[in-house]
């Protein structure tokens, strides 16, 4: 059977390397530093936060670019939050937004309700604008329970989008094995992704020295400097600094070409799912 690097043709020993940049429509310099990094810099993907508050303002910047949905059941900050777009109530903690750690909304989540507020994200970013290139899950909440995983499962095959998943290492920890449930439903993921913290050079570095053969993703969080940024999340300087890197560190293509990676993206993956 082919491997995912010939279904791009490649060889088999074809490395493809995804760079896609993560929380969009998480802050207004978010945004600004997303569409720069995709559109003048290394990165060539974004994932998009819909019930964010700054996803509508990212939807009227967006010229087309390569957007999946970050599917969004969590607002991780004690003081920066935001809720579900469908008001379902298991879906929200004591102060009106979402839980704060995947662990309470697995124990208080309603999978219809669920279910619905996954659909509704991703419709909503179709009626925006966005050609919706694949889904992830924000914080993994979806792929490390059975039956959050069937929800994920369930909307990558009726969307016909492609979906991040962990490696063998996630399923270990999560007990059962998503990737093979996922290959047989006819989904298509990266062979591994590597989401990294913010301030990322280190670890993209050391992903790069040590590329395998076939699909890696690497998720990055960009963000100009502002006080908004500062205020929105302790990681700021992480954040900026990835922004830094993705947008005029000729560092960064550098290693790509010495690690004989071909960037791609996730519509050329979303491409393959469709047409088989």
């Amino acid at each position: 059977m082919a491997t995912l690097a010939e279904r791009l043709g490649g060889s088999p020993d074809a490395k493809f390397l995804i760079v896609t940049c993560d929380d969009l429509g998480f802050t207004h310099s978010s945004n600004v530093a997303v569409f720069e990094a995709v559109r003048d810099g290394v990165a060539t993907s974004a994932s998009l936060m819909v019930p964010s508050p700054w996803s509508r303002d990212a939807a009227a910047r967006y010229r087309g670019e390569d957007v999946g949905v970050q599917v969004t059941l969590n607002a991780q900050f004690e003081t920066y939050r935001w809720g579900p777009i469908t008001h379902a109530p298991s879906l929200l903690d004591g102060d009106g937004g979402f839980p704060r750690t995947i662990e309470d909304a697995w124990d208080h989540a309603d999978l219809d309700e669920v279910r619905r507020e996954a659909r509704a994200q991703i419709e909503r970013a179709i009626m925006w604008g966005f050609d919706v290139s694949h889904l992830a899950s924000h914080l993994g909440m979806l792929e490390q329970r059975p039956d959050f995983f069937d929800v994920y499962l369930e909307l990558a095959v009726e969307f016909g989008l492609p979906m991040r998943l962990g490696d063998a290492a996630a399923e270990r920890v999560a007990g059962f094995p998503f990737r093979r449930l996922a290959a047989e439903e006819g989904a298509v993921f990266p062979d591994r992704v590597v989401v990294c913290p913010p301030g990322a050079e280190r670890h993209v570095e050391r992903v790069l020295f040590d590329l395998a053969p076939g699909v890696t993703e690497i998720c990055l969080h960009p963000s100009t400097d502002s006080d908004e940024a500062r205020a929105a999340s302790s990681d700021w300087g992480g954040r900026v600094e990835d922004f830094a890197y993705l947008r005029r560190d000729s560092s960064l293509r550098g290693m790509i070409g010495r690690a004989d990676a071909t960037l791609t993206g996730w519509r050329e993956l979303r491409d393959l799912q469709r047409a088989a």
